[in-house]
C-alpha cells in the first residue's frame, strides 16, 4: 500500500496547497495573490510532489492522470482503481483540514470553496458547453506533457518541472471558464464542502477529464517513440 499511500498524501497536498491558495490567500484584494498566485500554487504542489513521491507512486495525484497513463501502455490497470480511491480520499482530506482551517475565521462563510463550475458558477460566465472543451482540451494537453516529459527519452530530471509548470500555464488559461478541475479528485473534494450545485455539476468534472486524458493516451501511444 505504499504507492496508494504517497498518492493519498500527495492529493491532498495537491487539494490543501492549490484549493488552499484560492480559499485562504486570494480572498483579499488588497493582500490576495489573484489568478495568478492560485494557478503557481497549483503547479508547485505538482512539483514538489513530483520529487518528493514521484520515485515511489509516479505522482499520479488525479485519476484523469492514473487513466490516462495506462491508456498510453504506461500504467498496470490492475492498480487503476485504487490509485483512483486513494487519489480521492486524499483530495477529501485536504479539502476538510482546509475547511478547519477556513472556518476558523469569524464570519466564515463556505460560498463557493474553490469548487468547479459552468453558468454561473463559472467565474466568467462561461457556458457548459465551453466548460466542457476547456476541461477535455486542457487535460488533454495536460497528458501530453506528462507522458511526453516522463518519457524514457526525454531529459532526465526534468519532468517534475516540466508538469508543474504545465498545470500552472493550464490554470491561468482555464481558471475564468471553470475554476480549472482537470483532475475528478480535485473536483469531487471541494463540491463535497460547496453543496448542492457544485455536486449537480460534478459529472462535467468527471467525465471531461477522463475522455481528454483518454485521448491524450492513444494519441501519444502513437506518436511516441520506440523505448
Amino acid at each position: 500500500m505504499k504507492k496508494q499511500l504517497a498518492e493519498f498524501i500527495g492529493t491532498f497536498w495537491l487539494v490543501l496547497g492549490g484549493c488552499g491558495s484560492a480559499v485562504l490567500a486570494a480572498a483579499y484584494p488588497d493582500l490576495g495573490i489573484g489568478f495568478v498566485g492560485v494557478s503557481l500554487a497549483f503547479g508547485l504542489t505538482v512539483l514538489t510532489m513530483a520529487y518528493a513521491i514521484g520515485h515511489i507512486s509516479g505522482c499520479h495525484l488525479n485519476p484523469a492522470v492514473s487513466i490516462g497513463l495506462w491508456m498510453g501502455g504506461r500504467f498496470d490497470k490492475s492498480e487503476l482503481v485504487s490509485y483512483i480511491i486513494a487519489q480521492v480520499l486524499g483530495a477529501i482530506a485536504g479539502a476538510g483540514v482546509l475547511y478547519l482551517i477556513a472556518s476558523g475565521k469569524p464570519g466564515f462563510e463556505t460560498g463557493g470553496f474553490a469548487a468547479n463550475g459552468y453558468g454561473e458558477y463559472s467565474p466568467g460566465g462561461y457556458s457548459m458547453t465551453a466548460a466542457l472543451i476547456t476541461e477535455v482540451v486542457m487535460t488533454f494537453a495536460f497528458l501530453i506533457i506528462i507522458l511526453g516529459s516522463t518519457h524514457s527519452k526525454a531529459p532526465k530530471g526534468m519532468a517534475g518541472l516540466a508538469i508543474g509548470l504545465g498545470l500552472t500555464l493550464i490554470h491561468l488559461i482555464s481558471i475564468p471558464v471553470t475554476n480549472t478541475s482537470v483532475n475528478p479528485a480535485r473536483s469531487t473534494s471541494q463540491a463535497i464542502f460547496a453543496g448542492d450545485w457544485a455536486l449537480g455539476q460534478l459529472w462535467l468534472f468527471w467525465v471531461a477529464p477522463i475522455i481528454g486524458a483518454i485521448l491524450a493516451g492513444i494519441v501519444y501511444k502513437y506518436l511516441s517513440p520506440e523505448d
